[in-house]
């Protein structure tokens, strides 16, 4: 397949940018180090704007206030970062979507199936399950009973949903994803486990991105709810009955235990976790590898954990860890309460 080009004017105009220099003909985007003549690149990243007097990028994206550093043609906008990806979404290539079903589907005979979807091979749909018009089942894809897929979705391979599963409008799931699945509901009777039944769903709303292997479990009552424009990276683990506000996105191996709810316009570093039963306001940051223990009730950034260091000193400042409680309660008035 050819790949597409387009002039920085209509770039410009498309996308609401200043045009500086010539106008020139754009056929593919890269990094500023990596960037050819005949390509787009980027400086998003204060650090790398030493870049720009060495990049053979033939068009820049850059701040206003970065202008000034680069000759040549120039595209200037409020948020480069913005700006390129809707550009370089111009020239991913994606195959066109052909209706219909593939011979080696199984479908049950109670479940719907638009006219204007694609269902590939291998795909098995369960009991009284819908799947809208535009939406696109990958190879390999489960949907078990009850289950509803939107309209212009896309399962690209592999995904499974499991039961009592709902996906709004234009919601990308990567392969491996499994939603649905039981969640961790146990209950100690004389000293075995008994299992508590899942009786609850997923909902997923409009245009969210779930990663690949990541998993949602279905809630044990109600229902494990994404709102709209959720973005979860890979490998995510989200906990029965939770709840993730609308815009927040999440960085890859993160976890959110059972009943906890996350605010809207969040972000959640990668390998961090949430407890069970706690409440994440509106627009909170948590950073990589934290945990969070107690519930958050003002938006800002919040860290947990200890930097890394060299072993030697890792292992002195472990040994010191042991002695604050003692030398706390050394100082006057430091031992008054019970900090822990």
């Amino acid at each position: 397949m050819p790949m597409p080009a387009f002039a920085a004017s209509e770039l410009a105009l498309r996308f609401g940018l200043e045009l500086r220099g010539e106008d020139r003909q754009v056929h593919g985007v890269g990094t500023l180090a990596m960037a050819g003549p005949d390509q787009l690149g980027f400086l998003a990243n204060p650090r790398y704007r030493s870049q720009l007097a060495d990049t053979a990028a033939g068009v820049v994206v850059l701040r206003a206030e970065d202008a000034d550093a680069r000759a040549g043609t120039l595209l200037v906008a409020r948020d480069p970062y913005v700006a390129f990806a809707r550009i370089a979404s111009l020239f991913e290539p994606r195959p066109a979507r052909v209706p219909g079903i593939h011979p080696s589907a199984a479908i049950d005979p109670t479940a719907t199936v638009d006219p204007a979807a694609q269902v590939g091979p291998h795909v098995a749909i369960g009991a009284r399950s819908r799947i809208g018009a535009g939406a696109c089942i990958g190879p390999g894809s489960v949907l078990g009973d009850d289950c509803e897929v939107g309209e212009g979705c896309e399962l690209v391979a592999r995904v499974t949903l499991v039961t009592r599963v709902r996906l709004g409008k234009r919601v990308l799931v990567h392969p491996g994803a499994v939603l649905g699945a039981d969640g961790f509901g146990i209950a100690m009777d004389h000293g075995h486990w008994t299992k508590v039944p899942q009786l609850g769903g997923v909902v997923v709303g409009d245009d969210c991105e779930i990663g690949a292997n990541t998993t949602i479990d279905r809630g044990a009552l109600g229902d494990t709810v994404l709102e709209e424009d959720v973005r979860l990276d890979n490998q995510i683990q989200v906990g029965h009955n939770a709840r993730i506000g609308a815009h927040t996105a999440m960085a890859g191996c993160s976890a959110v235990a059972g009943s906890a709810s996350i605010g809207r316009h969040c972000l959640v570093g990668g390998g961090a976790g949430i407890l069970g039963h706690l409440e994440v306001c509106d627009r909170v940051v948590i950073t990589a590898m934290s945990l969070v223990t107690h519930s958050i009730r003002e938006p800002g950034e919040y860290s947990s954990g200890t930097p890394l260091m060299d072993n030697r000193n890792w292992r002195k400042s472990a040994a010191r860890f042991r002695q604050l409680d003692r030398i706390a309660r050394a100082i006057p008035g430091g031992g008054d309460k019970d900090t822990a």
